[in-house]
């Protein structure tokens, strides 16, 4: 039986050229904010937007997001401000969610690592 070595002619045929992707558009903080406000007003639907704008669903929610963090922070009241708390309560919990989201993944990604990691044999060790 031949062994059929990698990239060599008998194992694959010419690779195909990858297209290039057009260079992504980047929107302005107004076209993103039409674009949150037509879906929160519901005049379209987020997926409408979506394929309008050429973005993903993800691309999107992120925005909805950082729209809300951003409201939310605008609208607390000065005198909490001047306080120094600078977040309301409810700004903070979104926050916290978000931080906890995140380091829940890095527990995780962590402890995927460790698992991997072939355990080292304590006798080799000096």
């Amino acid at each position: 039986m031949e062994t059929k070595i990698k990239n060599s002619p008998t194992t694959s045929s010419s690779p195909k050229p990858k297209k290039p992707h057009p260079p992504a558009h980047t929107y302005s903080a107004q076209e993103k904010a039409q674009a949150i406000l037509a879906v929160w007003t519901e005049r379209c639907k987020p997926a409408e937007v979506c394929r309008e704008m050429k973005v993903n669903w993800i691309t999107f929610n992120h925005w909805q997001q950082r729209a809300m963090e951003g409201m939310l922070q605008a609208l607390e009241s000065r005198v909490n401000l001047a306080r120094g708390e600078v977040l309301s309560p409810r700004l903070q919990a979104l926050l916290l969610k978000q931080q906890t989201i995140h380091t829940k993944k890095i527990v995780d990604r962590l402890e995927h690592i460790q698992l991997a990691k072939a355990p080292e044999d304590p006798a080799k060790t000096p």
